[in-house]
């Protein structure tokens, strides 16, 4: 039933009686153009026009646009009420046509104000409109005569747009309660009628027309559903440019249609044929054409204005010099007919003139910074003009990215692997017709149940995941996303979870992804509260499936609810932690003081020892020593090295330097042959004399 929209079918019933000549006072100066005048020439007053010379021009201005944009299947028939009704053409396609419509009005002319109100009505026009909504169209009939068999699926739906000029609220629900009753009427008679076609849905759009300058009767009201059949809506509207920006608004809104702004339009000016000026130009098409900006949510980049107070907004574009010199075809994606707002504007006649010679267009975005990015294009097939939409992302003629790559370079640790599994698990098989599930629902029902169970919780990313990255939790992660689990399934859940417990209670590591994350990554309690938390959440999405998945969930909640010996256990551990983190931090700074000291100190000493044999050296008359000091060593004097800690860069200098210097010559004998670092001198004078050196020399004396 949903084959013909209501937009298929449109009647306008313009109103006809005496009163539709008053004027609607806006003036129109006709002495404008006039760039001089001769003395003693009166001006020429300005003029208004009637009520019904500004419904004419707005009902033709949305035929307009409507048979621009729709040349085929949006039909229009046009009533003018008075004494009687006068239909000006009929569903026929050689009928639909704004030329065909201007000559029947002309015929009609304006309103005669010395006529009798009483004999005019506007019900003449609207009966005669629910009449013409029975009958049958060509593309009604056309799919009657295809869908033979089931001929009720072909809709009869339509809509009247009627301009009058109200006298109350009271006389509007009136019209209202007339065409109810002449709908349930002539259903009757299509029910009995193969060549009229009962109604199943009737918009009604009433627009109350008043003069400027005048308190309206009549107030707005919103679309309501009068019955099943029949819904109204209610616009009282100022005659003159008022009603002429709420038919604009009226069009759009009947047959999805947006506005595109086209922005810095060069043009050369009547008075200075070397200059030029810029101007821009709005257009009416299909809604369709801005739904890249609505998926990919730039919108609001592309220039997105509200205009009229905010009934009607526009996108604007901006216009590109286009290139003679060269052909290329576009990458289109659509292609939908325009309609220029104000079509007797000189901006708009040059660009359809301009674009009608055979010339294209491209349209820009346009943005405060960054390149700039061609979305649409304008150019004409066969005498009519089209707004084509050009692809700005990546054109689906190219070889897609490798999913390794990431979508745009972000992501790249995809789960793949698991992903693949996960479409083995839930591949779709033929089921023969003999096979029944117990359970009474369909293969098809119970596949998607199957989906939507494996789907609930399912991380992409390997980085956003814990359980998923270990084996100990694969068996219950399999067995939990089933519909119905046994005793056995139960006890294997449970003992995966008591395998966890293992796990933390021993302090075992888990493959927590340090991504993003500066440092060694969270603290191994930290990894076990993220672990058991995804797993909670894994559950507990299952839990409400059975009793036995809520088993599961209660053995995981108590699992984790500790004794207060084990949180005292686990504090002393953190803090024991925290304290190692710290003196490891700071061992480093106290470790290169100390080596700086020390280092400083053996300089000293190697100084000093310099110094004491430069001045034995130096005496002649000095005595051989008694007892030489062995030369220090750094090695001798630092302390023992830190296990943990960096060495300063003056120790490992040093070191370097004794190195290379005790390969250059050979080691002295007594440092080799000492006990302790130590070695007594003139052995070989204890040897000769059977005594002690030191006896010897008290001997003598």
């Amino acid at each position: 039933m949903k084959m013909f929209s209501v937009s298929h079918k449109t009647v306008f019933v313009v109103d006809h009686c005496p009163y539709m000549a008053e004027s609607s006072r806006q003036q129109v100066e006709c002495d404008v153009l006039t760039k001089s005048r001769a003395q003693g020439v009166i001006p020429l007053a300005p003029v208004s026009k009637s009520l019904w010379t500004c419904a004419v021009e707005c009902s033709m201005e949305y035929c307009r646009i409507l048979y621009d944009i729709y040349p085929v299947d949006k039909l229009v028939n046009y009533i003018v009420s008075d004494s009687e009704f006068h239909i000006l053409n009929s569903w026929k396609r050689e009928d639909q046509s704004t030329h065909e419509l201007m000559s029947a009005l002309a015929a009609v002319g304006p309103p005669n104000p010395r006529e009798d109100p009483e004999c005019c009505s506007i019900l003449h026009g609207l009966v005669s409109a629910v009449e013409s909504l029975c009958k049958i169209t060509e593309l009604q009939r056309e799919k009657r005569i295809a869908l033979m068999d089931t001929a009720e699926r072909v809709a009869n739906r339509g809509r009247i747009i009627c301009l009058t000029n109200a006298k109350s609220d009271t006389h509007v629900r009136m019209l209202e309660d007339c065409i109810q009753e002449t709908i349930l009427e002539q259903n009757k008679l299509a029910a009995s009628s193969d060549r009229l076609m009962a109604i199943q849905q009737c918009d009604l759009v009433l627009v109350h027309i008043y003069p400027q300058g005048e308190d309206t009767l009549v107030s707005d009201r919103p679309k309501k559903e009068i019955s099943p059949l029949l819904t109204s809506e209610v616009h009282s509207v100022r005659a003159g440019r008022h009603l002429a920006t709420k038919l604009n608004i009226l069009v759009q809104q009947h047959f999805d249609l947006a506005s595109t702004t086209i922005t810095n339009i060069p043009m050369k000016e009547e008075q200075h044929a070397n200059t030029s000026a810029n101007y821009d130009v709005e257009l009416l098409h299909h809604r369709d054409a801005h739904l890249e900006f609505f998926k990919s949510g730039d919108l609001h980049m592309a220039g997105t204005s509200t205009r009229e107070n905010g009934l009607k907004e526009t996108v604007t574009l901006k216009w590109c010099t286009p290139r003679t010199n060269s052909i290329e075809l576009h990458y289109c994606t659509g292609a939908y007919r325009i309609s220029p707002t104000d079509v007797n504007s000189r901006p708009s006649s040059c660009l359809t003139n301009f674009l009608l010679n055979g010339r294209s267009v491209l349209l820009e975005q346009p943005r405060k910074s960054g390149s700039k990015v061609i979305s649409h294009m304008l150019s004409s097939h066969g005498g009519e003009i089209f707004l084509h939409v050009l692809n700005s992302n990546r054109s689906t003629l190219e070889d897609p990215p490798s999913i390794s790559e990431g979508c745009g370079g972000r992501v790249t640790d995809y789960r793949i692997t698991d992903f693949g599994e996960f479409m083995r698990e839930n591949r779709l098989t033929p089921v023969s017709e003999t096979s029944h599930d117990p359970s009474g629902k369909l293969p098809a029902e119970r596949a998607k149940a199957q989906l939507e169970r494996h789907t609930r919780y399912w991380p992409m990313i390997i980085s956003q995941t814990t359980i998923f990255n270990m084996q100990a939790v694969v068996p219950l992660a399999n067995l939990i996303v089933k519909e119905t689990l046994t005793e056995e399934d139960v006890l294997t859940c449970q003992k995966t979870v008591y395998n966890l417990v293992d796990m933390e209670r021993k302090n075992d590591p888990l493959p927590i992804s340090t991504v993003g994350s500066r440092g060694k990554g969270p603290k191994r309690d930290e990894q076990y509260r993220i672990m058991w938390n995804e797993l909670e959440t894994l559950v507990k999405t299952h839990s409400g499936a059975t009793d036995r998945h809520q088993r599961v969930l209660d053995c995981i909640i108590a699992c984790r609810s500790k004794p207060p010996e084990e949180e005292e256990r686990k504090k002393r551990g953190r803090k024991r932690e925290d304290r190692e983190d710290r003196t490891e931090k700071n061992g480093s700074k106290d470790t290169e003081e100390k080596n700086w000291k020390d280092s400083e100190r053996v300089k000293g000493l190697l100084d000093k020892e310099d110094q004491e044999s430069e001045v034995i050296k130096d005496s002649p008359d000095s005595p051989e020593p008694l007892n030489k000091k062995p030369r220090l060593s750094i090695e001798e004097v630092q302390p023992p090295e830190r296990a943990k800690g960096p060495v300063s860069l003056l120790t490992m200098w040093t070191n370097r330097i004794t190195t290379a210097n005790s390969r250059k010559h050979q080691e002295f004998l007594g440092r080799m042959s000492s006990v302790n670092n130590k070695f007594e001198l003139y052995q070989h004078l204890k040897d000769e004399n059977g005594m002690d050196v030191h006896e010897n020399s008290k001997a003598s004396r």
